[in-house]
C-alpha cells in the first residue's frame, strides 16, 4: 500500500479543531506526523467537553489526532528551538495555529527556518490572517460565524441570528488547509521548492458562503433570516412537522409540485391561481405551508418517506445523530471507524474518519490518538539523545 503522503513528515503545532483536522488529514494518508504539546497540559482539546478531564483523551480530541506521535515540549523555553531546529532536517511540513506573532518570539518563523531548510513548506492557520486590522485577535467558530455574515442568514426573523450547533468554519478550514498543504506538497515535487501558506479561518467563510457573496455582489440580493425556507422563496421548499418529527421538502420544478400536492391530497390549491405557479406561490407562503402541514401531521415521518421519495419529490427526514450513525449507508462507506480506546484495553472508541473513498491506497487508520508526550522519548532518541540527556530535559521542564 502506498498512500498520497508516505515519507512526508508534518511537525505539528496545532491545537483545538481546525489545525489538527487538517493535518489528520494528510496522516490519513501516510504522513509521518509529530504532534508537539506543551508538557503537562498538552492541547487544550484534550480536556474540552470531557466527561474524564483528568484522562486528557476527550472525545473530541480522538477525533482530530489518529495516526499522530506526541512530543512533549515547552515552546516558551529557549532550548525549545534548539531541539525543534535539530529535527527540521527531516520535516517537510510544519502547520501552526498560534496567535500571529507568537512563532516569531519563539525563533521558529517562516523566516528563520527557511534559511535552514529552504524547501520547507509553513502553514499558519488563524482566525483572520497574519496581515491586516485583525492579525493577531484571536478567534473561534463561533466568533468568525458572525463576523462573516454567517449568521445573518442563519436563524428565523423571531429568535434572531442564530450560530450552529456543530463547527463548520473549524472542520471547513481543516479541509482548506489540508488542501493547501497538499498543493504546495505537489509543486515542491515539481520545482524543489518550499512555500508560506497563511490560512485564514474569515477567508475559508467567505469561501463557504461564496454563491451567496456572489447573488450580494452582483445582485445586491441578500438572504436574511429565513428559517428553514429556502432561498429561491419557494414556499414549498421547506422543513415541515409530522406526526413523529419533520421532514425537509425541496419541491421548486412545476412537475415537483404537482405531485407533492396530489400525494399530500392538496391538488385541488392548484386550481386556485394564487397556488397554481411558482410566481403565484411565491406571494402566498403562509397559506401553502399550514395546508401543507395540516396535511403532513396526518402520518409519521417515515410513512411520507415511502410515500414522497419514490414519486420523484426531493425529502430527507430530520434526524438526530444517532438515527445517522447507524445508518446502513454510513457503515456501506466506512464514514465511521472504529478502533481500541487508548484509555482500556478492552473497548473501542469510534470516530469519523474522511469525507470520501479511493479504489486504492485511500485513507487509513494506522494508529489512535498518542497520549501526551507517549512518543517524545523515542523522537529525541531518533535525534541522537541519550537516555541521561533526555532525563535532563524532563527534569528541567523542557520535555
Amino acid at each position: 500500500m502506498t498512500t498520497a503522503f508516505d515519507g512526508v513528515r508534518i511537525l505539528d503545532f496545532t491545537q483545538v479543531l481546525a489545525g489538527p483536522f487538517a493535518v489528520m488529514q494528510l496522516a490519513l494518508l501516510g504522513a509521518d506526523v509529530i504532534k508537539v504539546e506543551q508538557p503537562i497540559t498538552g492541547d487544550q482539546t484534550r480536556g474540552l467537553m470531557n466527561a474524564g478531564e483528568d484522562l486528557k483523551m476527550s472525545p473530541s480530541f480522538i477525533g482530530m489526532n489518529l495516526n499522530k506521535r506526541s512530543l512533549t515540549l515547552n515552546l516558551k523555553d529557549e532550548n525549545a528551538a534548539g531541539i525543534i531546529k535539530k529535527l527540521l532536517p527531516t520535516v517537510d511540513v510544519i502547520v501552526e495555529n498560534f496567535k500571529t506573532g507568537t512563532m516569531q518570539r519563539r525563533g521558529l518563523d517562516y523566516e528563520t527556518l527557511r534559511q535552514l531548510k529552504p524547501d520547507l513548506i509553513y502553514c499558519s492557520i488563524t482566525g483572520y490572517g497574519q496581515t491586516g486590522p485583525k492579525a493577531g485577535e484571536a478567534a473561534y467558530d463561533g466568533a468568525i460565524q458572525a463576523s462573516s455574515g454567517m449568521m445573518s442568514q442563519n436563524g428565523h426573523l423571531e429568535t434572531g441570528p442564530t450560530r450552529t450547533g456543530y463547527m463548520p468554519v473549524d472542520m471547513s478550514t481543516g479541509l482548506n488547509s489540508a488542501f493547501a498543504i497538499s498543493a504546495a506538497l505537489y509543486r515542491k515535487a515539481t520545482t524543489g521548492e518550499g512555500q508560506y501558506i497563511d490560512v485564514a479561518m474569515l477567508d475559508t467563510a467567505i469561501i463557504m458562503q461564496a454563491s451567496q457573496f456572489s447573488n450580494y455582489l452582483n445582485q445586491g440580493t441578500l438572504i436574511g433570516l429565513r428559517g428553514n425556507a429556502s432561498p429561491t422563496g419557494q414556499p414549498t421548499a421547506n422543513v415541515f412537522p409530522t406526526m413523529d418529527g419533520h421532514i425537509q421538502i425541496t419541491a421548486l420544478r412545476q412537475p415537483q409540485v404537482e405531485k407533492l400536492f396530489t400525494e399530500l391530497g392538496l391538488e385541488q390549491m392548484l386550481e386556485d391561481k394564487k397556488f397554481a405557479t411558482p410566481d403565484s406561490r411565491i406571494n402566498h407562503p403562509e397559506a401553502i405551508f399550514d395546508a401543507m402541514s395540516l396535511a403532513l401531521n396526518r402520518q409519521t415521518t417515515a410513512a411520507w418517506m415511502k410515500q414522497l421519495a419514490p414519486a420523484g419529490i426531493p425529502v430527507a427526514e430530520v434526524r438526530e445523530l444517532p438515527e445517522v450513525a447507524s445508518d446502513p449507508d454510513i457503515t456501506h462507506r466506512n464514514a465511521l471507524v472504529t478502533l481500541p480506546s487508548p484509555l482500556d484495553p478492552d473497548a473501542t472508541v469510534t470516530v469519523a474518519k474522511a469525507g470520501y473513498v479511493t479504489n486504492v491506497d485511500g485513507p487509513e487508520v494506522r494508529s489512535g490518538p498518542p497520549m501526551l508526550g507517549a512518543d517524545t522519548d523515542d523522537i529525541l532518541a531518533e535525534l541522537g539523545y541519550e537516555p541521561k540527556e533526555i532525563e535532563r530535559l524532563r527534569n528541567t521542564g523542557i520535555i
